[in-house]
């Protein structure tokens, strides 16, 4: 027969374990409300009730961590989630079961970053990992929302010290702090964007937190080489011993293109009798191919380094490692920095000065979107000012057909 009695703390510290089972008492005031006292000695609030003809059997809470008038009004409110039709310990399980964000993170590195170029989806896999992951991975996906999206993001526009270490060994790192990065902010913005919105599709979620994320002011880097810059640089190319490395900044140079695309470069990627260079889609940013045209001075290195590259290998600048092309040349661009006095121009600003270049020679932002391989045109509109000097001429032609001619005074 099922004991009954109006549960209290001394009924439930005097129930006695009974040995090789586990037994309960219910409540006589809350239906299916009882205490369960296992072999053990320990003893644990529970909820008895059924669901969809189901019997179900939810655990409150242990006692005495619970007491007996909490355990109480607890069982009271989900009796009445129970008697509207609810599933208390349905929904519990659910919970469970529901992903969270180390989920989404893995589908979405499964189903979108094999989409992308390699830098990129490894960059994104990197914020995922270090930016993002540390604080939300354990997160249901449907507890995330537009405030933590944004609490998010602004802890990673202020910045942290480099190298990634909470106590940085460096003296120089140390007396450097944290420097801001809006625009890292911004990317890691628009990657939570698109996993949500993968999230929605799957069903994961109604609502997308970061759609309306604050976008951080970004300023663009504008460094462009002068004239004499550009003479220096030449002269310091001429005579370095890297001819290697020194000819991939002068391809640089010649054809605005990238360093990584120049890097991989590989003979059959260019028609010298043509003068043409076409970069196939696993290379460019675009993820498409990319014909321009080059000059006879970047058709003169192709050439050279035809001569200089061993027999069978494709690539122009071949690396280190067998079958790889050249990985890096950033210690050679240090030492020419500091040789030719431009310490805070990167290699990525000469893509900006050979636009500079275009421009000057009466170039539209149109033909120079296509020399630089650009897929929209905003992209390319950040070069729009540097047209301001032909604009100026022909403003001021305009204003001095307007000016009054001297009038001159004769004397009497």
């Amino acid at each position: 027969m099922v004991k009954r009695l109006r549960l209290n703390e001394k009924s439930v510290r005097e129930a006695a374990p009974e040995p090789g089972r586990d037994y309960q008492i219910f409540d006589s005031e809350v239906r299916g409300f009882a205490i369960c006292i296992y072999r053990s000695g320990n003893r644990a609030f529970t909820l008895d009730y059924r669901h969809a003809g189901r019997q179900r059997r939810m655990t409150l809470g242990r006692w005495p961590e619970w007491s007996t008038a909490a355990a109480r009004e607890r069982a009271k409110e989900l009796r009445r989630d129970i008697d509207a039709g609810g599933d208390p310990l349905g929904t519990k399980e659910d919970g469970r079961e529901a992903p969270r964000f180390k989920d989404l993170v893995d589908r979405y590195t499964e189903v979108h970053l094999p989409n992308l170029a390699k830098t990129n989806a490894s960059d994104q896999r990197s914020m995922l990992t270090k930016l993002v992951g540390p604080d939300w991975n354990n997160r249901l996906v449907t507890e995330i929302t537009p405030y933590d999206v944004e609490k998010l993001l602004n802890r990673i526009a202020e910045g942290r010290c480099r190298p990634h270490k909470a106590k940085p060994n460096n003296r120089a790192r140390k007396l450097q702090g944290a420097k801001p990065t809006p625009v890292r902010a911004n990317r890691v913005g628009e990657v939570l964007r698109k996993m949500f919105t993968y999230a929605q599709g799957w069903g994961w979620r109604e609502d997308n937190p970061a759609s309306g994320f604050r976008r951080r002011i970004e300023n663009p880097r504008e460094r462009f080489l002068s004239q004499d810059e550009i003479r220096k640089l030449a002269t310091a190319l001429d005579a370095a011993e890297d001819r290697r490395a020194a000819d991939i900044i002068r391809l640089c140079m010649l054809t605005g293109a990238r360093v990584g695309e120049v890097r991989q470069a590989r003979f059959e990627h260019f028609n010298l009798e043509h003068l043409s260079w076409s970069k196939p889609a696993s290379m460019t940013k675009q993820r498409r191919i990319h014909r321009l045209p080059i000059s006879d001075e970047a058709a003169a290195i192709v050439r050279q380094r035809q001569l200089l590259v061993p027999r069978g290998c494709s690539y122009l600048f071949p690396g280190d490692v067998p079958g790889q092309p050249v990985k890096e040349i950033r210690r050679f661009w240090h030492q020419i920095q500091k040789q030719v006095g431009i310490e805070d121009v990167r290699i990525h600003d000469l893509r900006h000065t050979f636009a500079s270049l275009l421009v000057s020679g009466g170039a539209s932002l149109e033909m120079i979107g296509k020399l630089l391989g650009h897929s929209q045109t905003q992209t390319t509109a950040r070069y729009a000012h540097l047209m301001d000097s032909p604009l100026r001429a022909g403003v001021d032609a305009v204003a001095s057909a307007f000016r009054p001619k001297p009038v001159l005074v004769h004397d009497a």
